[in-house]
């Protein structure tokens, strides 16, 4: 449905300074799937989207819509953004005040160029694509007088109004607060399955990436460092900046002693050794990074006897904080601050001794840039 081959956008910038922008981007997405480009402010995700709509144009490179080229750099082609059927929604809504409710959602019936809608037409469009948002019945109110959500479902029906063939997101839920956001994250990603429409999704946040996308495609200044699932982004990342990105992780940094993929043993500080997992077999004698999720570390006391084919590090606990379902330590292991998130039936006291246990499948060994 949408590819992106070699596509580059890059702003110009004053010496050493990072010049923002994409750079040879490519996806390839099939039909019906949501996509989302994930990465801190200023990387790239938005240039990308923006060029895709139509509202920039890239340096290079090549945009097909369902087999047809709506830009080709080499070519020529540049088909503007109202002949490329796509819906869009902003991060501020970009609701008229001065309309109903009615006359937001088909705005863009009244004024296409590529199609000419009867009054009849328009009529039912605008009523399937208000009731799609579950806002059947509010056509003849004010745009001003409905809440934050409401007004995002607007700009949702609008954007869906005239059945485009890709529905384009820039950070949609960024300005709702934390409750409404979940509860609208969860209506979006269902109305884009049952509307079967292929979307791209703009935003800094994981959680909503983890939860709502089909495929990921993780970008920091310019450049996509890994594409997959929200499973292969999660467990096993490219980089040591996808590890940290995508939820919370520890770093350690260590001397590989070599071996295959499944059986990697990993040197760090004071000599001590760990079993940890890898992509591919590894040369002993390299510097690398590992993995650890918070979650996946077990934490018993000092001395108690752990599972012997685990790793098994000593520490002290820094701090202790109650989070509901977990409790959060940050345990002192050598001269490096650990983060780990525990059951919170049992607690460790700051300054308590603990040994953090992980089975050798829960340590990822990374590449160091």
């Amino acid at each position: 449905m949408l590819k992106l081959d070699n596509v580059s956008k890059v702003y110009p910038a004053g010496k050493n300074e990072y010049a923002g922008g994409i750079r040879n981007a490519d996806f390839n997405l099939e039909p019906g799937t949501f996509f989302t480009m994930l990465g801190p402010s200023g990387c790239g995700k938005t240039t990308t989207l923006r060029c895709i709509a139509g509202l920039e144009e890239p340096d290079k490179g090549r945009i097909l819509l369902d087999g047809r080229p709506i830009f080709d750099g080499a070519a020529g082609v540049s088909v503007p953004m109202h002949r490329r059927n796509i819906g869009m929604v902003f991060q501020s809504y970009a609701i008229w005040p001065h309309m109903s409710v009615f006359e937001n959602v088909a705005f863009p019936l009244k004024v296409s160029k590529a199609e000419r809608y009867s009054t009849a037409e328009i009529d039912k469009a605008v009523h399937g694509a208000l009731e799609v948002v579950g806002l059947g019945g509010y056509g003849a109110r004010s745009a001003t007088q409905l809440s934050g959500g409401q007004q995002q479902r607007i700009a949702l029906a609008r954007a869906i109004v005239h059945r485009p063939k890709l529905l384009l997101l820039d950070e949609p839920l960024s300005n709702l607060d934390a409750t409404l956001r979940e509860g609208m994250r969860t209506e979006l990603k269902r109305l884009q399955t049952e509307l079967g429409i292929t979307a791209v999704y703009v935003t800094h946040d994981q959680t909503e990436a983890l939860a709502m996308s089909d495929v990921i495609a993780v970008i920091q200044k310019g450049h996509v460092q890994q594409f997959g699932t929200p499973q292969d982004i999660y467990f096993r990342p490219a980089n040591e900046f996808v590890a940290g990105f995508i939820g919370h992780t520890n770093i350690l940094r260590g001397k590989s002693l070599g071996g295959s993929a499944d059986a990697v043993t990993v040197e760090i500080g004071g000599g001590v050794r760990i079993r940890c997992h890898a992509d591919a077999d590894q040369r002993s004698g390299e510097t690398v990074g590992v993995s650890i999720r918070p979650e996946n570390i077990v934490l018993a006391g000092g001395h108690e006897v752990a599972n012997e084919n685990n790793n098994r590090l000593i520490g002290r606990v820094g701090s202790v904080s109650f989070l509901g379902n977990v409790l959060h330590y940050v345990v002192t292991v050598g001269d490096q601050a650990m983060q780990v998130e525990s059951n919170p039936d049992r607690r460790f006291e700051p300054g308590s001794e603990v040994a953090l246990s992980f089975a050798p499948r829960h340590g990822r060994v990374l590449p160091v840039a």
